[in-house]
């Protein structure tokens, strides 16, 4: 039987499409270029953000500078997430703890972007995704900042109100892309990652790239 749940699960689905048809159509001709390595759809020319300012959870700014010279995984969500987003970052968290023993300043980095600032404080944000491993950056922003930065990545959101919303206010979930954004050592899109998400290959794959893998 179609029930709420499942209507928000083809959502999430639909919203990952729609994300992978905006990333692909911002990097223009030469966009069927594409090509997987490993985890990753690597684009044929990394494409430069333009400039953002989010809100960490320990208070400070999340700015470029902040990622620059690291590898950095950007996945979307919101901390009431059902199911996508506990499941996304658990996996991540798996590949992060393969990263430990790589030296901070060429480790990875995952951001959690939270796309529920109404719902969402920093003290919930980071509580959330810090249970799931220590060195996840958590940030939000307002709505316009978060849709031009979502938009920069090829990734979309969308408030889903519930039955009950014009009640309840606080009845609604959101629907948001699942794909992962791979930023590159320069702040830049350089591919994306598309689930299912296998943990072991994410790692492997962000070692080669930090050049920290084992021979």
């Amino acid at each position: 039987m179609f029930n709420r749940t499942t209507g928000i699960i083809l959502a999430i689905a639909l919203a990952a499409g729609l994300g992978l048809l905006l990333a692909q159509k911002v990097f223009g001709p030469g966009r069927d270029d594409a090509h997987p390595t490993g985890s990753i759809l690597r684009y044929p020319t990394p494409r430069p953000l333009p400039d953002f300012s989010l809100s960490q959870s320990d208070g400070t700014r999340l700015i470029p500078g902040e990622l620059r010279g690291h590898w950095t995984l950007v996945f979307l969500g919101f901390t009431s997430c059902p199911d996508v987003c506990p499941t996304t970052l658990a996996d991540l968290a798996l590949a992060q703890k393969q990263w430990e023993k790589i030296p901070e300043s060429l480790r990875p980095r995952v951001v959690f972007v939270s796309v529920d600032p109404e719902r969402d404080t920093p003290v919930r944000l980071g509580e959330y995704a810090h249970a799931f491993h220590k060195d996840t950056l958590a940030a939000t922003a307002d709505v316009p900042s978060l849709e031009r930065f979502a938009t920069a990545l090829g990734l979309v959101f969308q408030k889903a109100p519930g039955r009950n919303f014009d009640k309840n206010p606080d009845d609604y979930s959101m629907d948001h892309s699942a794909s992962i954004a791979v930023l590159d050592p320069d702040v830049r899109l350089a591919g994306l990652m598309r689930p299912p998400f296998d943990p072991r290959q994410i790692a492997l794959d962000l070692e080669k790239l930090t050049g920290t893998s084992a021979p």
